[in-house]
């Protein structure tokens, strides 16, 4: 009988919802929430232990919380690790993804979970290991555990696995020969395409290429004179505690920092954790990645009207296309609330 391990939220453990969401990470022996219906498809897989983390205490206190729950496992038999179902529930997917990541990277046993193609974790994780393409909601629970039973069953007996696809997991850019049978050359297969789509028939193509997201580019200030600018960055400038614990890499958080009554960025004050560069000249002097003493001088000059009081700060070494719109379009609300009429975007 093979072993396996199952981490769940507060939420599908029973214990809580928001109002335990920073719950610390913890262990119970047998299969509890999903991991009955789980189980219930598993075949010569055993559910021995359940990891039970919060939500906001894995994201706000990632290092921590993967580092507690790695201790428990250490002391465990284990073949295969699951989590989730995160359904769309954003901060769940995260969840699942980091620890399935930091397991798999540890033990290199097979680690499996299931998000909707809208959560941010699918879209994060789904090249390191099988995401599976699951519900919007905990009403697809039992579809969606059974998609990762059943690929968990085979994986454990040996048995040949399809693409991804055919399995029911998010494609990881990872292509292999495969022998049809019976066998179709390339030249029918390719003819076929071309046939189907000069009769507008439906045809699936061998190559995909993803379609890539052109942005427009924003119109020029009318009066620069008499606008007020922010600054964001991408370069990882925070205060020196980092208060929003920004990640130094595939960041998901972003920070807005008060800059109202400061003329430049003071070193011990403010530093950079972004991890893509030698951090060394951004904290001996902030303002190579936030010129807040250059702003303040053109501002003084009537280049512009304003700065506006908070400088906005992220990470993007590598944050996900999905999160840095979801942080974007954030930033941007809270610019035209406070009617900034452009904005300065600096890296590294």
């Amino acid at each position: 009988m093979r072993k396996a391990v199952l981490y769940i939220n507060q939420f599908f453990a029973g214990i809580g919802g928001e109002e335990k969401a920073d719950l610390t990470p913890e262990i119970r022996e047998g299969v509890m929430g999903p991991g009955l219906a789980l189980q219930n498809e598993l075949e010569d897989i055993e559910i021995t232990h359940t990891v039970i983390c919060g939500d906001n205490f894995l994201g706000t206190h990632e290092e921590e919380a993967v580092k507690k729950i790695l201790g428990f496992l250490d002391e465990l038999e284990m073949d295969i690790f699951f989590a989730g179902p995160a359904f769309q529930a954003g901060r769940y997917g995260f969840a699942c993804g980091t620890i399935c990541k930091a397991v798999k990277e540890k033990y290199h046993i097979p680690v499996l979970t299931s998000m909707n193609e809208e959560n941010p974790g699918a879209e994060m994780f789904r090249k390191e290991f099988p995401v599976f393409i699951g519900g919007r909601s905990a009403a697809k629970m039992r579809e969606d555990t059974k998609k990762m039973a059943n690929y968990a069953n085979r994986l454990m007996r040996g048995e040949p696995l399809s693409w991804a696809e055919q399995e029911g997991y998010f494609g990881q850019g990872i292509r292999r020969q495969i022998w049809l049978d019976p066998p179709v050359s390339a030249a029918k297969r390719g003819v076929d395409m071309l046939l189907k789509k000069m009769a507008s028939e439906p045809y699936k193509t061998e190559l995909e290429i993803p379609p890539k997201e052109l942005v427009e580019i924003a119109e020029a200030l009318k009066d620069l004179k008499s606008a007020r600018i922010a600054v964001i960055t991408t370069g990882g400038i925070v205060p020196v505690d980092n208060p929003d614990r920004i990640q130094s890499a595939s960041a998901t958080k972003w920070g807005a920092y008060d800059i109202s009554s400061m003329d430049r960025l003071e070193a011990g004050e403010y530093k950079t954790i972004h991890a893509g560069f030698d951090p060394a000249a951004a904290d001996a002097d902030p303002n190579v990645i936030v010129p807040l003493d250059a702003l303040r001088e053109l501002e003084r000059e009537g280049v512009f009207n304003t700065l506006y009081s908070h400088f906005f700060s992220t990470v993007g070494t590598g944050t996900t296309q999905a999160e840095a719109q979801r942080m974007g379009k954030e930033i941007l609300n809270e610019l035209i609330r406070n009617q900034v009429g452009g904005v300065l975007l600096v890296a590294t």
